[in-house]
């Protein structure tokens, strides 16, 4: 690693630890989600008007219930029937997932580039992740579409301190070190502080240990199996792992040469779009 990149992760790591990091705070519109859903007596009436409020939020919904793992008979056109369909909690939680993209601005034209490949790719992970989870697992659904919609939230600090020191942006063989080397660390930090459970704060920390055995299969093994059929023929080094070595694959018992999971699962890479 150079010597910037190390400067820059022992500057970053000496100030969380230092609690000097400036993490970003949820959108007003997440905590206001996040408390509706703490409510047990929640109606979906009160909901709708909670997530209303944000109009692109509610597009979003209306479409994800429309895509093609959701959809019914009939087309949903307004969000108090598409909170219905998706029932409160995973309402919330895909909420609360996708209001994070409103934290993804940058001042330069670099750093929101980079931020949106981040976003696109953690999109596509949350489908690939959901569709994992309903077909092997009794686990929620809602909660691994959000695993993977944050597994990767440790880089925005990161770029965000990049758009301050410009010798860090104009190297883009240093940012990318810092980024592999340190989001994880971040992104357990942040989603700490925004007070997210603990089964979640793990997946950013844990999802590119790849010789991680859990007890019983969870939210890491989802994500990182999702992380690697995403990356797959691409030029990303992860792509040349061994899935076939990796234990989160034998937990869940998943084949990749299965046609009809494969088809399955590209048609949820954008259900989150």
């Amino acid at each position: 690693m150079s010597e910037l990149a190390e400067k820059v992760q022992q500057d970053l790591v000496e100030a969380i630890n230092n609690d000097d990091l400036v993490l970003p705070t949820l959108p007003e519109v997440a905590l206001q989600i996040r408390k509706a859903a703490e409510n047990p007596e929640v109606s979906v009436s009160n909901l709708s008007k909670v997530i209303g409020r944000d109009t692109a939020l509610s597009a979003r919904l209306i479409k994800v219930v429309n895509s093609p793992l959701l959809r019914a008979t009939q087309e949903v056109t307004d969000l108090h029937t598409a909170i219905t369909r998706l029932g409160i909690n995973y309402s919330c939680n895909l909420a609360i997932g996708l209001v994070m993209e409103q934290i993804f601005h940058a001042r330069s034209d670099v750093v929101e580039q980079k931020m949106r490949e981040v976003w696109r790719k953690s999109l596509e992970i949350a489908g690939v992740s959901y569709a994992l989870c309903r077909r092997y697992t009794r686990l929620k659904p809602d909660q691994a579409a959000l695993g993977g919609l944050v597994h990767q939230i440790g880089v925005l600090p990161i770029l965000t301190y990049a758009e301050d020191h410009y010798e860090l942006l104009s190297d883009p063989v240093s940012l990318n070190h810092v980024i592999d080397r340190i989001h994880p660390l971040i992104g357990e930090k942040l989603l700490q502080v925004w007070d997210f459970p603990d089964m979640l704060v793990q997946v950013p920390k844990l999802y590119l240990n790849f010789k991680r055995q859990s007890a019983q299969v969870d939210y890491v093994d989802l994500v990182q199996v999702a992380s690697l059929y995403c990356l797959q023929d691409t030029d990303h080094p992860l792509a040349r792992i061994d899935a076939l070595n990796v234990p989160a694959f034998k937990t869940l018992g998943i084949d990749f040469d299965d046609k009809a999971l494969c088809a399955d699962l590209e048609e949820n890479r954008t259900m989150f779009y």
